[in-house]
Order: structure tokens, then C-alpha cells, then sequence
């Protein structure tokens, strides 16, 4: 007979369920990752007198939750919407002097002093949406599989629909008259 393994699901597991899950779509998440990291910097700039590492250290968790709270169809837009948001968050803390060429002489001193945070946190950010990606192919795989083995006793599963004697041979472009229909063979 069958056995059925049942695991414990851990404590820490069952607390973060408990965490609201959006899903957000790729200019969603892309949004809620600048419009957040401008709000700490902006923080980070009263607070802490423009502190690099503060900035950088807040900059990883939003990196993350970016990842997290992306749909699974968008999930190839969190690696790159999270440096456009590092930029947009780390103007107020750039400190350039007057006029537009010199704050974007600070902006781009600012992203290059802090280049560490900003790769580190667009790794987060990738890894995390790497391993979602991954977990979601193994689902649907998983789910497939289980469509082709849960057909009814009586019926063929759709790829073996057809008379095994054509799965068997090959129909040839051209071959068979006017009406003959080239089929590709279907995957097992």
C-alpha cells in the first residue's frame, strides 16, 4: 500500500504566512521599489545626515521584497526595475552642489561610491526570482505529469489519442494524397 509522509511545517514558515503576499505587476513592483527607496533616502537624510550605509543596508530587504511580491509572470523584472529604484532613492542623499550639472554630478558619484550595495541588492533580488522561477517550472512540470497519469481508465491521455500504428510512423510532407495532414510526433 501507499504511504503518506506528512511534514511539519516550521514555526518561522507558519509566521510568515501570516505576512500579507501581493502580487504585483512588473511596473507595480518597479514602482513600489523607487518610490520606496526615495522615501527612506529622504528618511535616511534626516535621520542619519545622508548615511551611506544605512541607504545600503535598508536598500537589501526592499531588493527582496521587490522579488517576492512580483507576479510569477514578471518575475524576469525585479532584477532590473531594483537598480533603476537604487537610482531614484539615492538622489536625495547624493549631496551635489547648485545647479542641475552638479547634481547630476552627484548622482552619478553617489551610484559610483555605492556600487556594492546596488549589486548587492540587485543579487538579492535576482537569486530570488531565480529560485521562484525555478519552483514555479518544477510546479508546472509537476502538474503535468500528474494531468497525463490522472486519465480516465477508459480513455487515452490526448498524446497517445491518436491509433498507435500513426504515433508509430511518421507521415512525410507530401505524402499519403491531397487531404494527408503532416503531424509532428507528440512527446510521451
Amino acid at each position: 500500500m501507499y504511504r503518506v509522509r506528512v511534514r511539519s511545517v516550521p514555526p518561522v514558515v507558519l509566521a510568515l504566512r501570516r505576512f500579507p503576499n501581493p502580487r504585483l505587476t512588473g511596473i507595480g513592483a518597479g514602482l513600489f521599489a523607487a518610490l520606496t527607496m526615495f522615501v527612506l533616502a529622504c528618511v535616511d537624510r534626516l535621520l542619519f545626515d545622508s548615511s551611506e550605509l544605512v541607504y545600503g543596508l535598508l536598500f537589501l530587504p526592499v531588493s527582496a521584497l521587490t522579488a517576492l511580491w512580483v507576479r510569477p509572470a514578471d518575475l524576469v523584472t525585479a532584477p532590473i526595475s531594483v537598480p533603476i529604484a537604487f537610482a531614484v532613492g539615492v538622489f536625495p542623499i547624493s549631496g551635489g552642489s547648485e545647479g542641475l550639472g552638479g547634481q547630476i554630478m552627484g548622482l552619478v558619484t553617489a551610484l559610483a561610491v555605492h556600487a556594492g550595495w546596488l549589486y548587492g541588492g540587485t543579487l538579492v533580488a535576482g537569486l530570488i526570482a531565480s529560485v521562484r522561477k525555478v519552483r514555479q517550472m518544477r510546479a508546472r512540470r509537476r502538474y503535468v505529469l500528474a494531468q497525463g497519469r490522472g486519465a480516465e481508465p477508459g480513455r487515452a491521455p490526448r498524446a497517445a489519442a491518436s491509433s498507435p500504428a500513426a504515433a508509430a510512423k511518421p507521415v512525410r510532407a507530401g505524402a499519403g494524397g491531397a487531404g494527408a495532414v503532416a503531424r509532428r510526433p507528440q512527446r510521451p
